[in-house]
């Protein structure tokens, strides 16, 4: 006799609504005492998970939302095995350095076969190892020239929390470039007026959280090999590739923003972006092994064998890169190309049809870097509304399109941005115009109980 059928004689003929899990409030503060029927666990948990938003509606979100039923499967084969353990599981491993060998690849290193990275939890984590090997290279390149090491410094311009984060957690001033009158991220040009010898690289975002674009990386590099030449300062870039790691190769091939500068040292990704993959992965790779620094590497042998890993936590799940691995085998690069081509179709729709509402003006048309599209009001004295407004309005019908002012010297301008994904066909988002074009005219009509406040800068 099981477990819980001598706690809960209740047969599989029973209603799961009928069991006495399904006739009270589930616990919230403290563990229950008995086992529960798993049918009638699952039902309760279930029901309260419908009460999210509806996945499929939202485009706040970069994260995937839609994998192929094989993902599913191959997740399940996956659920025991812990990405940490190489000894016990060594074709996970295995599979592991396959994808960071076919990234690099896909990133133009200039020998893919031999150049290091590894998989973290995500591109947040990814960000912070690299930016840990910049700090120790600066720190080693003073201690060689015999000058002191104090407290370095990161330059980039408007970024995802997480290197701001990365800044204030490891002891590094981080300088945001402000953005310029009508910019949308950092320009090449901008840079000398921050960086010094105390600066450890230059972070270059492709897929820019506010805005979408991808900053100018070739130029910048330009530029900080200019600086090199007349200054002898040699700073490194570190290309924050979070959303356009997966994207630039298939739909911006000839964008050189990647190893192929040599002044590009790192690059980060989110697996679970447009990589396809489910949450939680991403992806960090150094040009050479050499710009890995072998302190930052640590060996341990409990687990049975001599293990070394880099990464800021210790266990974690394998499902997400085997399912990496297989989008790779799955698609291809002819398959990703159509994914993200038929992404950008999208979104450059969704841009031409707001464009033609009246009260909005696209900044980014989706055309040229990530499947998006933002914009903000004309004019937004005589709107009648706020795109706060008009985010609340749209939630309403289970839309999630987030509203936000953008970073400081541009903070008077706030935007909206509406992200297209994999798993979001060109009729949903057809569907989605209609609704902001109902909810426009509704606003503008007074129809609104009222302008909703301004909210805190919005990303994800």
């Amino acid at each position: 006799m099981s477990l819980h059928q001598t706690h809960d004689p209740a047969s599989s003929e029973d209603d799961v609504y009928a069991l006495p899990i399904s006739q009270a409030e589930l616990p919230k503060r403290r563990m229950p005492e008995e086992v529960s029927n798993p049918r009638s666990v699952l039902e309760v948990v279930a029901g309260e998970l419908t009460l999210d938003g509806n996945a499929s509606q939202n485009l706040a979100t970069f994260c995937t939302t839609w994998v192929e039923p094989e993902v599913h499967e191959l997740m399940n084969l996956c659920l025991e095995k812990n990405m940490i353990d190489k000894d016990e599981y060594p074709q996970t491993a295995e599979i592991e350095k396959r994808c960071v060998h076919i990234l690099a690849d896909l990133w133009n290193s200039p020998d893919h076969a031999t150049t290091v990275g590894c998989s973290t939890t995500g591109s947040s984590e990814a960000c912070m190892l690299a930016g840990l090997a910049l700090k120790w290279r600066w720190r080693q390149r003073r201690e060689a020239q015999g000058k002191p090491v104090g407290r370095p410094n990161l330059v980039c311009g408007p970024v995802q929390v997480c290197w701001e984060k990365f800044a204030r957690y490891f002891d590094v001033e981080l300088r945001q470039v402000p953005l310029e009158a009508e910019g949308v991220g950092i320009q090449a040009h901008q840079l000398r007026d921050y960086v010094d010898e105390n600066t450890m690289g230059v972070v270059a975002i492709l897929g820019v959280t506010f805005t979408c674009v991808y900053e100018p990386v070739e130029s910048i590099a330009a530029e900080l090999d200019r600086i090199h030449e007349e200054t002898g300062l040699d700073v490194p870039v570190h290309v924050d590739a979070a959303s356009g790691g997966f994207v630039a190769p298939f739909l911006q091939p000839d964008v050189v923003w990647d190893f192929r500068l040599p002044r590009v040292a790192s690059i980060n990704s989110s697996g679970h972006k447009y990589g396809l993959a489910p949450l939680g992965v991403g992806w960090v790779v150094w040009s050479t092994p050499e710009l890995l620094p072998k302190d930052l590497v640590f060996n341990v042998d409990y687990l049975g064998g001599q293990l070394p890993t880099f990464a800021l936590n210790f266990s974690r799940p394998a499902g997400e890169i085997v399912a990496q691995y297989y989008n790779f085998l799955r698609l291809g690069r002819a398959g990703y190309r159509r994914v993200h081509q038929s992404c950008a179709k999208s979104a450059a729709m969704l841009a031409e049809k707001v464009a033609e509402m009246g009260p909005f003006t696209v900044l980014y048309d989706g055309e040229g870097a990530l499947p998006a599209a933002v914009w903000r009001l004309s004019d937004p004295e005589r709107a009648g509304f706020t795109l706060y407004d008009l985010s609340d309005e749209l939630r309403r019908g289970g839309w999630q399109l987030p509203a936000y002012p953008l970073p400081p010297s541009r903070q008077e301008t706030v935007v909206q941005r509406g992200l297209v994904r994999h798993g979001m066909g060109y009729d949903r988002v057809a569907l989605l115009v209609e609704d902001i074009r109902a909810a426009a005219e509704g606003l503008s009509r007074g129809r609104a109980t009222g302008h909703v406040e301004a909210q805190p800068s919005f990303h994800h």
